[in-house]
């Protein structure tokens, strides 16, 4: 999450304050349980949402095509002349859910604003184009969904929602995984041994047919596993691997009012099962992670066929299974940021989706090249990455968030301010407060509020 601060103009000076959180979905392997659940949450809200006539492209003056993008508004604590709050949605549909929830919705009471949720363009139901197929030109430019300044409500918003653009964009997103480690090692040391030793064992035993009757069986999968190339094992492993990721990436987090399941299943949780030797061996425990999470989100068996995956991912329908974000974000990572989750750091408790992994699926699913060192070099240049020059600029990271790895964590100025919160993970601050969080996150919460005053009065 990061938030700014800018002024615009109206019919009369007005304060904005933009916040914005990359609510980052898994690694589209595994985003099928949160479309589903975020669709579902979204649907019972509809009959709220507004539209707004959108330009199709804001570099281009002389298109003048447009397209409808969908928000929602809480005007309920709005006082004449008080700040408008905008938060920018993230990679999947808007969770109207935000509208009634979260730590914005006390500081609007406090300072009187106006609450507006926009959703990202290309994701949930904001369709620029229909049908949607493939345009390049448009897809693959970040800048032209998250442009400096855009046009909303008739009005300039002199703002990048910095939650992605605050991150130096890297090829090799081993530091993702890493920070995996850690965090497991923070509940207990033992913990991502025992993950690193039957994800070895796991690996060991793909090379194997003999044992592809017991895999399928042991993680209850949806078809007879068949590892026809390096491709199919490897989407198998990062299927598996991502049980711990997710759990990690959101461990804690006040989430269950956006209507997600599994908020109960923490790291504590993953690792007493990891540790449990009555459950057999280290592989054993890693299986009965696998069946734990299939119970949580009502899976009576997981697909680990790549080849499913890849038809999937090249669905251009917006009704296809991948539209509501995972078709985009994979597209992104592949055009703009690398952002992969990969295995090439020894430092890290998984085996087997190593980054051609990612990179192959650029060419299998979009047809585009896998070498992506100039886009992202670009991107960087576009947005500054770290030698960010710009005012008035908070950025939240929890130490648990592994998205942390490649963000701000130390101020830049007197007025991009980073606020660290140790114990926490991803964009917890932005969650609705309760009884047991940690004081320092309470006290981040404040923090931020303090500069958010400080700014509106200047």
């Amino acid at each position: 999450m990061a938030l700014g601060c800018n002024r615009f103009q109206k019919a009369s000076a007005v304060l904005a304050v933009v916040l914005a959180c990359v609510l980052c979905a898994p690694c589209a392997a595994r985003s099928h349980r949160y479309a589903a659940q975020l669709e579902s949450a979204t649907a019972a809200a509809e009959e709220e949402a507004q539209w707004f006539i959108q330009r199709l492209d804001h570099f281009n003056g002389a298109e003048a095509r447009v397209w409808k993008q969908r928000y929602f508004v809480n005007d309920t604590f709005y006082r004449p002349g008080g700040p408008v709050f905008l938060m920018i949605g993230g990679e999947g549909p808007a969770n109207p859910a935000w509208m009634q929830y979260g730590t914005w919705l006390l500081y609007a009471q406090k300072l009187g604003a106006l609450c507006l949720l926009l959703e990202h363009r290309f994701y949930g139901k904001s369709h620029p184009r229909d049908p949607p197929k493939e345009r390049k030109k448009e897809r693959k430019k970040e800048r032209v969904s998250l442009t400096r300044p855009f046009r909303f409500m008739n009005t300039r918003w002199c703002y990048k929602p910095w939650s992605r653009l605050n991150q130096e964009r890297n090829l090799h997103r081993s530091k993702y995984l890493e920070v995996v480690w850690r965090s497991l090692a923070a509940e207990n040391p033992e913990c991502p041994l025992v993950v690193k030793k039957a994800s070895d064992t796991l690996v060991e035993r793909l090379n194997d047919p003999k044992t592809y009757d017991n895999i399928t069986k042991d993680f209850r999968l949806c078809s007879k596993l068949q590892i026809q190339s390096k491709m199919d094992s490897a989407y198998l492993l990062e299927s598996l691997a991502g049980n711990f990721m997710d759990v990690v990436q959101y461990n804690e987090d006040n989430r269950a009012f956006e209507g997600v399941v599994g908020t109960n299943i923490t790291i504590k949780v993953l690792c007493s099962v990891m540790l449990d030797s009555s459950l057999g061996e280290p592989y054993d425990r890693y299986a009965a992670v696998a069946r734990l999470m299939q119970n949580t989100f009502s899976q009576a068996c997981i697909n680990t066929q790549y080849k499913s995956y890849i038809q999937d991912m090249s669905n251009t329908s917006w009704s296809g299974p991948e539209a509501g974000g995972g078709r985009q974000w994979v597209y992104q990572t592949c055009t703009e940021f690398g952002f992969y989750q990969s295995t090439d750091s020894p430092n890290q408790p998984f085996s087997g989706f190593p980054l051609h992994y990612h990179l192959q699926q650029c060419a299998d699913i979009y047809n585009l090249s896998t070498s992506l060192d100039d886009a992202i070099q670009q991107t960087n240049e576009e947005y500054g990455g770290y030698d960010i020059r710009t005012t008035r600029i908070v950025f939240p990271n929890g130490s648990i968030d592994p998205w942390h790895a490649l963000g701000v964590t130390r101020d830049i100025t007197s007025d991009l301010l980073a606020v660290f919160i140790k114990g926490t993970a991803h964009c917890a601050n932005m969650y609705p407060a309760r009884a047991e969080d940690l004081p320092q996150l309470s006290l981040a919460r404040d923090h931020i509020f303090i500069m958010l005053q400080k700014w509106l009065a200047e």
